[in-house]
């Protein structure tokens, strides 16, 4: 029923939207993904400020309506993420991680897990603007694919179960293939296997590191897996 409710949010892409209102795609602890809509946030004397941009992480009270957008009665900042924005790699990793669980979550559903990874994310990203790393941004996807339930098998063939199985990923099979379930696979070799073992095994702080060869490798793995199963398209990590 129509009517107003209160959550907590992280603002993943603001749209102009008419002389003065924006569009919101927020991501709420309490309903996952929500589109709002701010009317008169452009305007010079907006009682809502600049608390509504893309990365912060706000307080909300919500009306909805009988439309497809809640509308913002009022917002107060948790987390601005102001540091973040003082650095060009911090900000563009962040804009990536904002990107990703906007594709990858697109229903009206709480996932506490991914909610609290991306807050994660950001805090990391602004306390530690040298943390932008690629392997980080690489550590956080894997994260995020098991908050959504699309882990990798990388602990054995992901077909047959052969336990020996490694130097192959199969993305339509959801992981590590041996040789006689190799059929569309691409190479996926140690260091890249370990990494993602790794970023799933350890804090975001605590990424863990790899060379080019390897993280190219698990980039790969991550995308294609993503694209297969979750029918989303996100960019390479460069």
């Amino acid at each position: 029923m129509p009517g107003s409710f209160k959550t907590e949010a992280v603002v993943l892409r603001s749209i102009r939207f008419g002389e003065a209102d924006r569009v919101l795609h927020l991501y709420t602890e309490e309903r996952g993904r929500v589109g709002a809509i701010a009317k008169g946030v452009r305007r010079v004397r907006s009682r809502f400020g600049g608390r509504l941009e893309p990365l912060f992480r706000v307080r909300l009270i919500l009306h909805e309506g009988r439309g497809d957008l809640c509308t913002v009665s009022a917002a107060e900042t948790v987390h601005p993420h102001a540091r973040l924005r003082e650095h060009r790699e911090g900000l563009d990793r962040g804009v990536q991680a904002a990107d990703a669980v906007l594709r990858l979550f697109d229903a009206a559903e709480p996932n506490r897990p991914a909610y609290n990874l991306l807050c994660q994310e950001l805090a990391l990203l602004d306390h530690s603007p040298e943390a932008a790393t690629r392997a980080q941004a690489l550590a956080f996807r894997m994260k995020l694919m098991l908050a959504a339930g699309f882990a990798p098998e990388l602990a054995g063939c992901a077909t047959c179960g052969e336990v020996e199985a490694g130097g192959l990923f199969s993305p339509a099979a959801g992981g590590v293939v041996c040789s006689a379930c190799e059929a569309g696979a691409f190479p996926l070799e140690r260091p890249g296997q370990e990494f993602m073992v790794a970023a799933l095994a350890r804090p975001l702080a605590e990424a863990p590191t790899a060379a080019d060869p390897a993280l190219r490798q698990a980039d790969r793995a991550i995308v294609e897996t993503l694209e297969h199963h979750a029918h989303v398209r996100l960019r390479r990590v460069a």
